[in-house]
């Protein structure tokens, strides 16, 4: 089997996060660069299959730019097999569309039995590329996973629904997206740290992808402002006289929170 996983580098989730108000782009030299959490744990579901079932390769794929290569290997160093990481400089500040049609194509070129994502990047937090790669390659979609079974020909997991939780299975090729209640990621070790440098990591452009960032019939979002967040206000504190209840009720009905 051969299991595609998308990981994505962000900037440290508990570092500091700034917005260029002239571009609208997040600042990615803010803090350390990481491969985000929720695609580490979707690496770790695909290395445990590999664990277990030792056909199987799996294949880190990511859209980065070229100085987050020695973070992408941090996922060949926790044992995945190979990486390919598109490098483009008319890919900064590429929209959710162009993102999806450009790891399509990377998809296709590199083959998939199974390809595993996370729900939503901590910078991004669009949530919507695992459908769109779906429906760009034509395959099933689960989304939202808190727990998978994968079988050679299947793959099947719970997913939390408003009021309960429904299983859903798929044959395989198949795209899942998974949540941060899969298991935490191994910590890479010195055997696959230094085996890492050594495995294969393709790097491809738009033009290896025969992709165009500017075609005029492909749908793509344009920014039209950006802004700064307003400083929050200071909140309304509540003494407790004997008359407490009444004035949190008449505090919540005034913010129509009630």
């Amino acid at each position: 089997m051969k299991i595609a996983v998308l990981v994505k580098v962000v900037p440290d989730t508990y570092g500091d996060r700034k917005l260029d108000l002239e571009t609208g782009l997040a600042d990615r030299d803010a803090s350390e660069k990481v491969l985000d959490e929720v695609a580490e744990r979707a690496t770790e579901l695909a290395l445990k299959y590999s664990d277990a079932n030792p056909d199987t390769e799996v294949t880190l794929v990511s859209m980065a730019p070229e100085s987050a290569t020695s973070t992408i290997r941090k996922g060949l160093a926790m044992g995945a097999h190979s990486a390919v990481q598109i490098v483009d400089d008319a890919l900064v500040g590429a929209d959710l569309t162009l993102t999806a049609e450009v790891l399509a194509a990377a998809l296709r070129r590199t083959g998939f039995d199974l390809v595993i994502t996370g729900n939503q990047s901590t910078d991004g937090v669009g949530g919507v590329i695992p459908a769109m790669l779906g429906e760009l390659l034509n395959v099933p979609v689960i989304t939202s996973l808190n727990s998978v079974q994968i079988t050679a020909h299947s793959v099947s997991g719970d997913r939390t629904l408003e009021g309960g939780t429904m299983t859903a299975s798929a044959p395989l090729p198949a795209v899942i997206s998974i949540t941060e209640q899969l298991p935490d990621a191994r910590f890479p070790n010195f055997k696959g740290i230094t085996a890492a440098k050594k495995k294969p990591l393709d790097v491809l452009s738009l033009a290896d992808l025969e992709v165009d960032p500017l075609d005029p019939n492909a749908a793509r979002s344009i920014m039209v402002s950006v802004a700064a967040a307003p400083p929050r206000s200071a909140g309304v504190k509540i003494v407790d006289e004997g008359d407490a209840g009444s004035q949190l009720a008449e505090f919540l009905i005034k913010n129509r929170l009630a």
